[in-house]
C-alpha cells in the first residue's frame, strides 16, 4: 500500500514539474554542470540557462524550443515525451502568435538558363544573317554597275515593267564638237573675252535687271559661318546653366543584404517586431524594410554584406568567436 502511494506522489510531482525543472534534477543528479551540457548541445550557456529556468526569450521560435528541449532530455538519457508534455500542458497556450514579415528573396539563374538564353541569341543572329543573304540573292546578288560602262542599263517602272535604255555616248564619240575652253570665244577662237565687270551688291543695270553681287564687297560663306558661330557662343553665354539635380537621401528603413555563403539571419525593428528571419542559401539577396534602430543577429557574418543607409556595414569586425554578428543599427 505505501509503494503504491509513493509511485503515485513522485508521478504527480513529474506531471507539475515545469520541462526546465525537469531537466536541472537530472542534469544535477547525474553531476554533469551547465557548460558541460552547453558544450555537448553546442548552445551557449545563456541557452541552456533558459531552458532550465522556463526563459524562452533567446529561443523566440516555438520549433527550436521543442528541439533543444528533446535533444536535452535525451542528452541525459530521459523520455523526451515527458519534458514536451510538459512544456505543452504549461506554455503552449501563452505562446502568442508571431507572423515573419514577407521579404522579396532574388536567386541567382540556373547555368542551364544562361545556356539556352545564349544558344537561342545565337539561333536568331544566325537567322537574321541567312535572311539577308537571301534577300540579297533574290534582288541578283551583284554589284551596281560602273560608272564607265556603256552597257544597257535597266530601269523599273511603278507598273512593274522594266525598260532598257541606252546611256548617251561622250560628245566626242557623238561626233558633236568640243566645248570651247574657258576665256575663248566660241564664235572667234581667236578674239579675247572681255571679263565681266564687277558690280556693287545690289545694283540694278540699265535695262532693269538686278545683278548679282560680285567682287570684293560680297559676303562669303566663310563670313557666314563665322557669324553664325559667333551667334552660337553668344546665346551659350547668355543661357543660365541649369541646376543639378541633388541626388536623392538614403532610405535609413531599408536593409540590403547578400547572402556569398549559407547564413542563418534574424532582424528586430523598433516595434520588437520580427521582421526577416530565415537560413539563407549563397547566391540569395534580401531587401528588408523597417523601422529604425534595427536588432540583428547574422550567422557566418563573414560570407553576408550589408549596406544600410546608402553605406556598407563591416560585419567582420562586429563578427564574435563563433563568426555570429550580435548587434543594433541606428540608435
Amino acid at each position: 500500500m505505501s509503494d503504491t502511494y509513493t509511485t503515485t506522489d513522485a508521478a504527480d510531482v513529474t506531471s507539475q514539474a515545469s520541462p526546465g525543472e525537469l531537466l536541472r534534477r537530472e542534469r544535477e543528479n547525474q553531476g554533469l554542470s551547465r557548460d558541460e551540457v552547453a558544450t555537448a548541445l553546442n548552445l551557449r550557456p545563456a541557452v541552456v540557462d533558459g531552458l532550465e529556468a522556463d526563459d524562452y526569450d533567446q529561443i523566440p521560435i516555438v520549433a527550436y524550443r521543442r528541439g533543444y528541449l528533446r535533444a536535452y532530455a535525451r542528452l541525459l538519457g530521459m523520455e523526451d515525451r515527458t519534458v514536451l508534455d510538459a512544456y505543452t500542458s504549461r506554455f503552449e497556450g501563452d505562446e502568442p502568435e508571431r507572423r515573419v514579415t514577407p521579404v522579396q528573396v532574388t536567386r541567382p539563374p540556373s547555368r542551364i538558363g544562361a545556356w539556352l538564353f545564349k544558344l537561342v541569341t545565337l539561333l536568331v543572329i544566325a537567322g537574321l544573317i541567312g535572311l539577308t543573304l537571301m534577300w540579297w540573292q533574290s534582288r541578283g546578288g551583284s554589284e551596281p554597275p560602273d560608272v564607265g560602262d556603256s552597257g544597257p542599263v535597266s530601269v523599273d517602272t511603278l507598273d512593274g515593267t522594266t525598260i532598257l535604255e541606252e546611256e548617251p555616248a561622250p560628245a566626242s564619240d557623238a561626233g558633236l564638237p568640243p566645248l570651247p575652253e574657258e576665256g575663248v570665244d566660241p564664235i572667234d577662237p581667236g578674239a579675247p573675252i572681255a571679263p565681266t565687270p564687277t558690280v556693287p551688291p545690289g545694283e540694278v543695270d540699265p535695262q532693269g535687271a538686278l545683278l548679282i553681287a560680285t567682287g570684293p564687297e560680297a559676303p562669303t560663306v566663310d563670313d557666314a559661318a563665322g557669324e553664325a558661330e559667333q551667334a552660337t557662343e553668344a546665346a551659350a553665354d547668355e543661357a543660365e546653366p541649369e541646376p543639378v539635380a541633388e541626388a536623392p537621401a538614403a532610405d535609413p528603413r531599408r536593409l540590403e543584404l547578400t547572402f556569398n555563403e549559407q547564413s542563418w539571419t534574424e532582424i528586430f525593428d523598433a516595434n520588437n517586431q520580427r521582421i526577416f528571419v530565415g537560413l539563407q542559401e549563397p547566391g540569395t539577396s534580401a531587401s528588408v524594410e523597417g523601422e529604425p534602430p534595427f536588432r540583428l543577429t547574422i550567422g557566418n557574418a563573414t560570407g553576408v554584406e550589408l549596406i544600410w543607409a546608402g553605406e556598407s556595414v563591416d560585419l567582420r569586425a562586429r563578427a564574435g568567436a563563433n563568426n555570429v554578428a550580435r548587434f543594433t543599427l541606428g540608435e
